[in-house]
């Protein structure tokens, strides 16, 4: 039995938009374009990023853009909102703040 929770959504339509690949903490991965970044990250996995004070599994919690739970960021160091943010191809995602030295 394994011990790594899998993920939190499922998705029970099947959808006829077009897969793009996107990056997640540096790992590509599939998501259908126009989703929302939220949905496109927790049908990946089990979180979606970690919480910054006691590093607790964050889901979102609102799902609509008024908690600020759902925050990740661009490579550019740029923070989203993943719950009303549409995936494109080719982005590149973060799940924890990049470092003030980093460049991206």
């Amino acid at each position: 039995m394994s011990t790594v929770p899998g993920p939190l959504v499922r998705r029970l339509l099947q959808r006829d938009a077009p897969r793009v690949v996107i990056e997640i903490d540096g790992v590509a991965a599939a998501a259908f374009a126009g989703e929302s970044l939220l949905v496109a990250m927790l049908g990946l996995g089990a979180r979606l990023r970690s919480h910054e004070l006691d590093g607790a599994p964050r889901a979102g919690f609102c799902l609509m853009g008024a908690c600020q739970d759902c925050w990740v960021w661009q490579a550019d160091g740029t923070r989203l909102r993943a719950c009303t943010t549409r995936v494109v191809a080719g982005m590149r995602v973060r799940t924890a703040a990049p470092d003030p030295g980093d460049d991206a």
